[in-house]
This record gives structure tokens, sequence and C-alpha cells, in this order.
């Protein structure tokens, strides 16, 4: 049970180690959870026997309970409840001594997060003896390129996580070290249709509110509405990514961005609304002068009416407009009565014809005469909405360029 000594000479301990599956990555906790398959090689000398004296047995198993085996570790390991270790050793008849050990590793792994969801994350675990220095034990790698293959093989990749490579490397300090480094890369197209294309429809959604009318108050409840759904969606985001990350994330810019840029459409909306009633203040303010106008417009055309009575009159008997109506009365009578009436007729249809013509160029000239306000209120609304899709575009081109880098 003793530490082989070969001649005070260190006990060479080969490790070869294969990842079976990428289980858990939680960014939030910065946890790494694999799983491994551990498989150590070594020489005792204390244990061998001759094959042709023996029956032919070539190797025997025998309890980790009778024999030494090295206390290997894994330093970034924060959980050993899921570890499998085989009660068994396989000791051939030259002294060589294998052990495989299952593993559920979780461990804990420093992630960038500053490119998510298109992340590559790299998570280390390290292999080192816990009571023996290097001049006790040392530890070796088998073939890396061998290790790297098998990995490829054995890799379950049914989690949002894609096998990328795998780096090995071999310290020697006070211990002897050796070093795993896996390399993933996160599958983002889940991320890209639950979150990153919902933030932009949304986007879009504040821009198609320009094109409601400014008059009522469905615009200003449409973009709060907006402006809302995407303070849920970063609700969401902020229980995703960990709090202590050392740089803000893309995405965290993408949706402040975007946060920030509806909030100012918003902000113009208010502005604009609040000019436009200025002039309908003002407006309500020269209500009773133009009531007066109408009545004095009334007094016109009655007068027009009576004129126009006189001049049809005047025009039916031949006589002078000046002449009193005692005179025009005798004419009438001794005139043609189907004359008269279809006179009267056609002077009252080009009457209404007048009027109508009046009317309409009267309508014409007060749209044309909008107030001060209401002008310089669609003025900034013209140049916000070119100055709001420039900024939009070029932020969207920023930040998707500086994912693709």
């Amino acid at each position: 049970m003793a530490r082989p000594d070969r001649y005070g000479s260190p006990t060479e301990v080969k490790l070869d180690v294969h990842f079976g599956a990428i289980l858990d990555v939680n960014e939030k906790d910065q946890k790494f959870v694999s799983s491994l398959w551990i498989h150590s090689e070594w020489e005792d000398d204390s244990l061998t026997w001759n094959c042709d004296d023996s029956c032919d047995i070539s190797g025997i198993p025998l309890s980790t309970k009778l024999v030494w085996t090295p206390d290997l570790t894994i330093e970034e390991m924060i959980n050993m409840e899921n570890t499998l270790p085989s009660p068994y050793v396989w000791v051939n008849c030259s002294g060589a001594v294998h052990q495989r050990i299952k593993m559920v590793v979780t461990s804990s792994c420093k992630m960038e997060v500053y490119k998510f969801p298109f992340d590559v994350q790299s998570c280390s675990l390290t292999f080192k003896s816990v009571v023996h220095y290097a001049k006790e034990m040392t530890l070796e790698m088998c073939d890396t390129n061998r290790t790297i293959e098998r990995t490829k093989k054995i890799m379950q990749t049914g989690s949002e996580w894609l096998f990328v490579d795998l780096k090995t490397d071999n310290k020697t300090m006070e211990r002897t070290i050796l070093i795993y480094t896996i390399i993933m890369k996160r599958r983002s197209v889940l991320y890209i249709a639950n979150f990153l294309l919902p933030v932009l429809f949304f986007f879009c959604l504040d821009l198609a509110s320009f094109l409601i009318s400014e008059t009522g108050g469905e615009k200003l409840s449409f973009k709060v509405t907006v402006l809302l759904a995407v303070t849920v969606m970063q609700l969401i985001l902020n229980e995703i990514l960990p709090s202590s990350s050392d740089s803000v994330p893309l995405v965290a810019v993408y949706c402040i961005g975007m946060f920030g840029l509806m909030m100012i459409s918003l902000f113009e909306t208010i502005l604009v609304m609040y000019l436009m009633g200025k002039d309908n203040e003002a407006d309500e303010d020269q209500r009773p002068k133009s009531d007066d106008c109408e009545d004095k417009r009334s007094k016109v055309s009655c007068c027009c009416k009576e004129l126009k009575k006189w001049t049809h009159c005047a025009r039916v008997c031949d006589v002078s407009v000046d002449e009193p109506p005692s005179e025009l009365l005798s004419a009438t009578k001794e005139g043609n009565s189907s004359e008269l009436t279809e006179e009267s007729v056609a002077l009252e249809k080009v009457s209404d014809e007048l009027k109508e013509v009046i009317q309409l160029l009267n309508s014409r000239e007060e749209a044309g005469k909008l107030g001060y306000w209401t002008r310089v209120a669609k003025t900034i609304n013209k140049v916000f909405f070119i100055s709001y899709v420039t900024v939009a575009i070029v932020f969207l081109v920023v930040i998707f360029s500086l994912w693709n880098s």
C-alpha cells in the first residue's frame, strides 16, 4: 500500500483525460459542469509475477483499498458529490496498474461574456497531487492528439455549446500540474430568435409610430407600451448575464442603446404634442370672434338675396334698378309669368354655385394658414425622424461589426 519507489526516483503517473459531455455552462454563477473519463497508469514493482507460473494469468483486479493509488484532485472543482471512483484497479503481471474513473465535475470557470451570445468560452481543469511533491510523484500526459480525437468522437453535443478544441499544458513547480483547457462555442440561434430580433422588431414599431397623427394621445401611449416591452427584455437579460463581468457586454449595450433611442423618441413626441397644443389653445381664444364674423356673413348673405330679388325683377321688367318697388310690382304684373319663373330659377342656381365656390376658397385659405407652433412642430418632427433613422443605422452597424470581429 506504500507509494511505488524505484531506487528513490519519483513515481511516474501517466494521465489520459477524455471529455464525455458538456452538461451545463452557468454564466450567472460562473460554473462549468462536464463529464470526464480519467485513465491513470503507473508501475508498481511490488505487484509483479510470472505469467507462466500462474496459469497464464496476465492481470487481476484488486480493490483500491489494498493498493496505492495516486491522490489526484482538480483545483477548479467545487462539487464532489457526483464523483464515481471505480472500487478496483487492474494490475498486470508486469506491475502496470490501471485505474479508470468516471466523474461529473462541477468546476469554477471565469467566463468572458463581452460578445454574448456570439461568445467562445475556454474552461480549464488543473490536475495535481494533494500530498506528493514533484520529487515524489510526477504526472505525464498521454498522446495529446489521440486525446483530442477521442474526445471529439465521444463528445455529446446536445446542449447549446459546441466543442471546438482541447488544449493541454504541463507545468512543474512544487508539484507537477497538468492543465486541460476545453474551448467551446455557444450556439446563438436561439438567442437571436428569442432576444435580439424581438428588440429589433420593437424598434421598427417605434419607427412606424411616426406615421400616427399627433392630434390624439394614441401615439404617446403606443410609444410608452413599446418602451415597457424593451424594459421587460432587459429584465430577462439581467437574469442571464453575470453581475461580476469586467466589461459591459455588447448585448447590454445593444439593449441600452435601443432603449435610449426609444426614450428620446418619446420625449420628441411629447414636445411636438405640447407645441401643437399651444396653437389649439390660441384657436379656442379666438373662437368668439369667428362667431361674430359668421353673423356678419349671414347678414351679408341676406342683403345679397334682397339685391338678387331687385336685380331679377329689374331684368324681367326691363326697368331701372333705382325705381321704387311699387312701380316694379306693376311692371311685373304686365310681364310674362313663365319668363319670370325661368329667370328666377336660373339666378338662384348661379347664386348657389357662387356661394359654394366662395366657401371652398375660404376653407382652403384657412387650411393654408396653419398656426406658428404647428409649423415649428412639423419641422422638428421631420428633422428628428431623419436624424433618428441615421443614428439608429450607425449604431446597429457598429454593434454588429463588433460582434463579428
